[in-house]
């Protein structure tokens, strides 16, 4: 079973020379000092096979800072379960303390404080470092490593190369198998082109062409590790055509397709299958419901939502791992199985601090040679924050709130939508905003900033609609994303309302009065669906802003009023 102890060990001597938050430049090099890679890797007893999982990469080569979230709300039967659970209501449940490198990895608590104590997190040069040692101990043939997708997309160098820095690394790394979502954001030509060369699966049993049904992707593929054979299931996100542009996958159709699941899990259990896991771009709480609806899936890999969870969730039989995004977690789970079926198992999500990592050197000259041709215009900076620049989170993150900003100036706006992206990195106060930084929260294949009028009903109505996607009781309703970004209004939301009703005082903050549900107001917003949709990048709309400010000031966003939680 778990171990949390085993969790812990990797950090908690690096807790207790720490200890309060705040030691600056003596306190990182204590804590490195002490948080070791071998501390890291300890994972004790081996089970017949490992499965190592990452997810959401977003396409973040370099390690990182990445905040998670001070809010993650969850509405039904998931309130107030894991995921949604911050800070310190996050540390109760899982035992983790204050100001240690725990609650860094895995809180929004003293974020700022202890990224000075422990650095930067991810790299895909430190991720080969543990995939390899891993590797290396176990042998590979009893070591698996998947993907959950959203792993192509996010960065400058990502969407320069349509995705094939990308692809290279996945390569590299010697992952086996993968499912998609902002995958499909390069189009269906440019997917089916990776896929047919790739050396590893992609794996969707729920997309079809929309003609006849035919599958478009190999829907699952089985795997022989330690002597047990592992179908692996492949799961895309289900709602791809409505979350981004149909016109991009235009013969495709997606779904949530539970039965079509059960089948694929009956059929791989009736060719021999010791064990069935399901790859799936769900996101969390779906997966949650479909743990208990599907009979004979032994693990859920869950992605989409970029939930980090220190231990495995288990629903009946079936264990739900939740890995995080951009690269700041590999997922270790050891499975043993006897008599064809899984008897026990010990997991470990293991934190990836950059500095306590050696970085693998055939992949650090990976990454030097793809980010070589763009390091000029990636290293430019184009001005500094004075204020913690981070996106993840229910509603306005501060670097929403930048690009808000940028809109309602750059566009001659009065109100701003930026969509409820959960990808990109944070950046700390003093830190320059470079290029790069801005790409990786921005660079998307759809990325114009349009400028169009819209009424106070139809603003409303928007914020409903998204509010439905996000807050629906029912997971199979939900979308998995986060509210829509905001600039120029404020409003009140009752989660626990019904649809059409959550939204109420919307309110122009420039005038202070209501919105008027017939009066048209000038809108800015990015990343629309619809095709045509015409404006300049909405990078070079920030980056023309920073110009004029130079220096970012954020007072903290109370625009946004939030009951029923």
């Amino acid at each position: 079973m778990i171990d949390r102890r085993q969790f812990l060990q990797a950090t908690a001597a690096a807790s207790l020379l720490v200890g309060a938050a705040g030691l600056g430049p003596l306190g990182r090099v204590a804590a490195q000092q002490r948080l070791t890679q071998a501390d890291l890797l300890r994972f004790g007893a081996a089970g017949t096979f490992t499965l190592l999982y990452m997810t959401d990469l977003h396409a973040q080569l370099p390690p990182l800072y990445f905040r998670e979230p001070s809010i993650n709300l969850g509405v039904g039967e998931a309130r107030g379960r894991p995921p949604h659970l911050t800070d310190e209501a996050f540390r109760t449940r899982f035992k983790v303390a204050a100001g240690s490198a725990d609650a860094y990895a895995l809180t929004s608590d003293d974020f700022i404080a202890l990224a000075k104590s422990y650095g930067r997190m991810g790299g895909v040069d430190r991720l080969a470092t543990l995939i390899k040692a891993i590797r290396a101990e176990r042998g590979a043939d009893k070591v698996l490593l998947l993907d959950g997708g959203d792993t192509w997309q996010g960065s400058w160098t990502s969407l320069k190369t349509n995705a094939q820095d990308m692809v290279d690394v996945q390569a590299a790394l010697g992952v086996e198998a993968m499912t998609g979502h902002w995958e499909f954001t390069y189009g269906a030509d440019r997917v089916k082109e990776i896929v047919d060369k790739a050396p590893f699966a992609f794996l969707a049993q729920n997309v079809r062409e929309n003609e006849f049904g035919d599958a478009v992707f190999e829907p699952r593929k089985t795997f022989e590790k330690g002597g047990a054979k592992i179908a692996v299931i492949g799961q895309a996100f289900p709602r791809t055509p409505i979350s981004n542009p149909a016109w991009m996958i235009p013969k495709w159709e997606f779904g949530l397709r539970e039965d079509d699941v059960q089948k694929q899990v009956d059929e791989a259990r009736a060719e021999g299958a010791d064990v069935v896991v399901l790859l799936s771009h769900n996101g969390y709480d779906v997966d949650y419901k479909m743990a208990g609806r599907v009979k004979g899936l032994d693990v859920i890999l869950a992605a989409h939502t970029h939930d980090a969870i220190p231990e495995a969730q288990q629903v009946g039989s079936t264990l739900i791992i939740a890995a995080g995004s951009h690269g700041k977690f590999l997922a270790r789970l050891d499975l043993d199985v006897k008599d064809k079926k899984v008897s026990g198992y010990r997991f470990r999500l293991i934190p990836v601090f950059s500095d306590a990592i050696a970085p693998d050197a055939e992949m650090a000259a990976l990454v030097g040679k793809i980010r070589a041709p763009f390091e000029k215009d990636l290293a430019r900076e184009l001005g500094r924050t004075e204020t913690l620049l981070y996106r993840r989170g229910n509603f306005n993150g501060t670097f929403d709130d930048l690009i808000c900003q940028a809109m309602l100036k750059q566009r001659d706006a009065e109100i701003s939508l930026s969509p409820g992206f959960r990808w990109g990195g944070t950046l700390t106060p003093g830190d320059a905003i470079t290029f790069d930084a801005l790409a990786n929260a921005t660079a998307m294949t759809y990325p114009a900033c349009y400028r169009m009028e819209m009424t106070g009903a139809q603003m409303k109505a928007v914020l409903e609609d998204v509010a439905d996607n996000i807050f629906h009781p029912d997971p199979y309703f939900q979308g998995g994303g986060d509210m829509v970004r905001v600039g120029g209004v404020g409003y009140s939301i009752d989660v626990s309302k019904p649809v059409n009703q959550r939204i109420s005082g919307l309110t122009e903050l420039k005038t202070g009065k209501p919105l008027d549900a017939d009066r048209k107001y000038v809108v800015a917003g990015w990343a629309s669906v619809n095709k045509g949709t015409e404006g300049p990048p909405i990078w070079d709309v920030v980056e023309k802003h920073l110009a004029d400010v130079k220096t970012v000031r954020l007072e903290p966003n109370t625009s946004v009023k939030v009951t029923g939680a």
